[in-house]
């Protein structure tokens, strides 16, 4: 039996990642593997380490 694990997220990349609408900060969902913007509010995904900063694959969030 192998680990499978994904590779984590390396949290220095948000010091040089920015919301591609706002292009503002983003914080780390490290739960959901998403990068949020909530700014923009928008999360953007993160597969298998690499955080996909398209707005096309952002998730609109709800507002409370």
């Amino acid at each position: 039996m192998t680990d499978a694990k994904a590779p984590e997220f390396d949290r220095h990349m948000l010091e040089a990642l920015v919301c591609p609408v706002t292009h503002g900060t983003l914080s780390y969902d490290a739960a959901r593997q998403e990068l949020v913007s909530k700014t923009a509010g928008l999360a953007f995904p993160i597969r298998a380490g690499i955080p996909i900063m398209l707005i096309d694959e952002a998730r609109q969030l709800k507002a409370d």
